[in-house]
This record gives C-alpha cells, structure tokens and sequence, in this order.
C-alpha cells in the first residue's frame, strides 16, 4: 500500500505518539485503528437509524410478533440505543 503524509501541528503529533504509545503501536498504526473504529461506528449508526425507521412503520413490531413469538416488553422501547 502506498503512503503518504500528513502535516499536523506539533500539539496534535505529540498527543498522537502519546496514544499509541499508551497502546504499543506506531502512530501509523495507531491511525490505521482509529479509522476502522470509525468506519464501524458510521456504519453502526447507520445501521441503527435503519432499524429505527423499521420498526416505526405500522405494524411492523406486530408482524414480527406474530412471526417470532414476540421480544421481552423493554425491547419495544424505542427511545434506548438499539
């Protein structure tokens, strides 16, 4: 994979080598982690705000219900995290 640079100010590059340090890894490869954790995250929220608007449609809680015998009252809740 080909690399690159990137100019950061000497507070962000210190705070940065602290991090990885703290974690044992390179600031590459301290980089390369927080990038997939945040693509997870996106797309956990993404995800998320999916399954909200299903099971906002009418009926769908219902049918799924009917199909699968039904979720534990807490989990109809829909005002806590998914």
């Amino acid at each position: 994979m080909a690399e690159t640079t990137v100019k950061v100010d000497t507070s962000t590059r210190d705070t940065l080598q602290g991090l990885a340090a703290a974690e044992g890894l390179s600031v590459k490869a301290y980089l390369a982690k927080v990038a997939g954790e945040k693509e997870q995250e996106r797309a956990l929220q993404t995800a998320t705000a999916a399954f909200r608007r299903a099971i906002s449609e009418p009926g769908v809680m219902d049918a799924f219900d009917a199909e699968f015998g039904g979720l534990p009252s807490v989990a109809h809740d829909t005002s806590r995290a998914a």
